[in-house]
């Protein structure tokens, strides 16, 4: 059973950074996919940034330049560097891991960015 545990959100004003953690369990840490997620209040599920694979990444548009996905193999995390966050970055965001059968979301991090 794959376990994912986010972590890393509060409260940050506008132009401040965040740094989210994303440990799995349960699995080796070879994932079809890996990625971050965001939900919004009152609005879908939308993709973040994903790993496909080892390396190769796939960002929103709108995020790139300012969120930056990465992985530590040896310590089962994936991380979200977060800079420049602006209110409407305000959600909360997901892990989520893909192999085979296994499709697999972390509870949730809240990020508040005050207007």
């Amino acid at each position: 059973q794959v376990h994912i545990v986010e972590s890393g959100g509060g409260l940050v004003h506008p132009g401040g950074s965040l740094r989210l953690s994303c440990v799995v369990s349960g699995s080796p840490f070879n994932f079809a996919t890996m990625g971050w997620y965001r939900q919004a209040p009152g609005k879908e599920r939308e993709l973040v940034a994903v790993f496909f694979g080892d390396s190769m990444i796939n960002y929103a548009d709108s995020l790139k330049g300012r969120f930056t996905i990465s992985r530590d193999d040896a310590k089962n995390t994936m991380y979200l560097q977060m800079n420049s966050l602006k209110p409407e970055d305000t959600a909360v965001y997901f892990c989520n891991v893909v192999k085979f059968a296994i499709n697999a979301w972390g509870q949730g991090t809240q990020v508040t960015v005050p207007s």
